[in-house]
């Protein structure tokens, strides 16, 4: 199915937000906002394999897209937020990332006169944590990456789509790729085991960590190890670096990789090539992404 714009969003609080969104008053040093670490002009992630929060400090995954995040299943590599608007608190509370507390921010952003006025004008109780929530989710959920060519290709625009882009999609269906990369954001909607059919990490030949477990972590059920949201793959070809832990920067390889271990199957390197040329074909469009 063809990626929608969510309907009846305000575009007073999607403007709102999508200031807050870039807001560095969000942390505690004002030095780190949400778009530090999710660049919407790039590919609403970094570029970078940890994203860097305040002091210098490493987050444990890879910073995943803000693009699409509506379509989702639950928020987070693990999923431990089901909504965007219980997303928002995390970074902000986390002391790798923002390291602050709403009460600091709201005070922070209560001394803007100007500010304060523009949130008057939404909410009659002014500048508070639920409404600068209210108001970033509302703007997350205008992030929506619309008119791509295969979303062209699905709505009846037989020119839109190249042989080869046609074949890779015929290819990523017939090797099992859909199997959990489905729906209108081709991911995001189920969660998958990390090495399905093969020991990924103990082949990677890096430590185990905490965040390698996935939504065990959510859950403390062992048979939740190493569980991880499918995420999705509208703009994985925009994308620097793959996976939760980042230990691949090539499409090409993660794509193989992933038949590796989630299918069991290798693909020759022209399947690969075509598979490829059909991811970017996913690749929609947005007032704030550059391409």
């Amino acid at each position: 199915m063809p990626l929608t714009a969510v309907p009846g969003l305000s575009a007073e609080k999607v403007e709102l937000g999508r200031q807050l969104f870039k807001d560095k008053r969000l942390s505690r040093d004002n030095s780190v906002s949400c778009e530090t670490c999710h660049d919407l002009k790039t590919n609403g992630s970094d570029s970078l394999p940890r994203s860097v929060g305040i002091d210098d400090k490493r987050g444990a995954t890879r910073s995943p897209t803000v693009y699409n995040t509506t379509y989702n299943i639950a928020q987070f590599w693990d999923g431990r937020s089901r909504t965007l608007e219980n997303q928002v608190s995390g970074p902000v509370h986390d002391p790798v990332e923002m390291g602050s507390h709403w009460g600091q921010v709201v005070n922070k952003l209560s001394q803007d006169k100007t500010l304060q006025k523009r949130f008057e004008n939404l909410y009659p109780d002014g500048i508070t944590a639920a409404n600068i929530v209210d108001l970033i989710a509302t703007f997350e959920r205008s992030l929506v990456t619309l008119n791509s060519s295969f979303d062209q290709w699905l709505q009846g625009d037989e020119s839109a789509l190249t042989e080869d882009e046609k074949e890779g999609y015929s290819l990523f269906k017939a090797y099992g790729c859909i199997s959990c990369h489905q729906g209108k954001n081709v991911g995001g909607n189920m969660y998958a085991y990390m090495g399905t059919m093969g020991d990924y990490f103990a082949d990677r030949g890096q430590p185990v960590t905490k965040a390698d477990f996935g939504r065990y972590n959510v859950t403390g059920n062992e048979v939740d190890k190493h569980l991880f949201k499918v995420p999705s793959l509208r703009l994985a070809a925009l994308q620097k670096y793959f996976f939760h832990d980042a230990s691949v920067s090539s499409l090409e390889d993660a794509i193989q990789m992933m038949a590796h271990y989630q299918l069991g199957r290798q693909i020759n390197r022209s399947d690969v090539s075509k598979i490829s040329k059909f991811l970017h074909t996913l690749v929609g469009q947005h007032p704030e992404l550059s391409q």
